[in-house]
């Protein structure tokens, strides 16, 4: 007796054979994929955006130093800061591992405008503070325009970004002048923002010199930055309050800004976490609507599996081309997901002007995930298949 040949199936075969489904019914298949490229999506953009904001806030960090302490007298019941003594500038520089102090104060109910037809209430929340020349050098910060200040008197003023923007001064040639505490001042530089010194960016600088010769200045500083040696930084924080009020050491407030781009790290980190899950949730619903759909295909081609069955194919060639649809159908949408995840990394980091970084796991990490997820929403709809009986899947023809 004659064996029965031996039916086989290359993958040659398989893939045109797979694809035959999805190339059938192309609304059907594009809505399938859309779950799955959606959840990849969602994890590939959601890693992206918290790399990138991470590396962003990270070179703040690197710009800012960790060793930088800023030294508050208190506030008042608004809020406000409170002078310090006039000797604190010349304590905390004796301070041991203190590289550079530079005093600011705030100088209150003196305001900044445009023009002197403004009205006195329409401050915009703008103030004015004293500093002198070491500030900058001791923020490590730059100029986005003009020069800063130095230490005469002279009535001229350095905005900080916020307050350029809002008085409309978009650079320092000289000719600008804003009306600041009854006086005219000429701008002569603007600053580049500082996201850990917001205080400057909504101020108009002047110098100690012109603050106390036109402005009614008392020599009381109110906010005092100071750099110390890193390896030293909490030592000299833990001596700052009683060196800058030693009458009243536990009025003075110290604080190291870095610690609050650390936390808004931390906070990122838990947020990307959260938002992780909930990609991981659209993921599991695209899988199981791919395997929803693929179990209504394996009903509608009752005919076409009954008739491959009783042609000689086995149970294993028909599972084999209803798992690999299934794998082709979550590998595109896949694909798709990567691509529109990283076009909203993209997107969203170079509107903030971030740089763009996009983990190389969540590329790979993405496709592998979406390919595992096609292969357990196929396996059940592929093993149904197989086991189908030819004869009552013709009858049904």
């Amino acid at each position: 007796m004659t064996p029965e040949p031996r039916s086989t199936l290359s993958v040659r075969d398989l893939l045109p054979t797979a694809s035959l489904g999805l190339r059938a019914r192309r609304m059907r298949a594009l809505l399938s994929g859309l779950g799955i490229a959606i959840g990849i999506a969602s994890l590939v953009a959601m890693l992206g955006v918290t790399r990138s904001s991470q590396g962003a806030l990270l070179a703040q960090l690197d710009r800012l130093g960790t060793n930088l302490l800023t030294v508050v007298n208190g506030t008042d019941a608004a809020g406000g800061e409170q002078l310090l003594p006039d000797t604190a500038t010349a304590m905390i520089g004796q301070v041991p591992h203190v590289q550079a102090v530079a005093p600011t104060a705030k100088l209150p109910g003196t305001n900044v405008y445009r023009n002197d037809r403004v009205k006195a209430a329409r401050s915009g929340g703008r103030s004015v503070r004293a500093a002198d020349a070491t500030l900058l050098t001791t923020l490590d910060g730059a100029l986005l325009a003009g020069r800063f200040l130095g230490d005469d008197d002279a009535p001229v003023t350095v905005l900080g970004y916020d307050a350029a923007t809002t008085l409309g001064i978009t650079g320092a040639t000289g000719s600008d002048r804003v009306w600041l505490g009854g006086h005219w001042y000429t701008v002569v530089g603007i600053l580049q923002p500082f996201p850990y010194a917001p205080e400057l960016d909504q101020s108009a600088l002047v110098s100690f010199g012109s603050a106390g010769h036109l402005l009614g200045y008392d020599g009381h500083p109110s906010r005092i930055y100071v750099r110390a040696q890193t390896e030293y930084t909490a030592e000299v924080a833990g001596l700052l309050a009683p060196a800058a009020n030693p009458e009243h050491p536990s009025e003075v407030s110290v604080s190291r800004p870095s610690d609050a781009l650390t936390a808004q790290l931390r906070v990122r980190r838990s947020g990307a976490v959260l938002m992780l899950g909930l990609g991981a949730i659209a993921l599991l619903v695209g899988a199981i609507g791919i395997a929803n759909v693929m179990v209504i295909a394996v009903l509608e081609r009752r005919t076409e599996i009954g008739l491959r069955r009783a042609l000689g194919a086995a149970r294993a060639h028909v599972a084999a081309q209803f798992l690999t649809e299934s794998l082709l159908l979550a590998t595109l949408g896949g694909v798709a997901g990567i691509a529109v995840g990283a076009a909203v990394t993209a997107g969203m980091a170079m509107s903030r002007g971030w740089t763009v970084l996009i983990p190389p796991e969540a590329l790979y990490g993405g496709l592998l995930v979406s390919v595992v997820a096609g292969a357990a929403a196929g396996l059940y709809p592929a093993l149904r298949a197989a086991h189908l009986p030819p004869t009552e899947a013709l009858r049904t023809a």
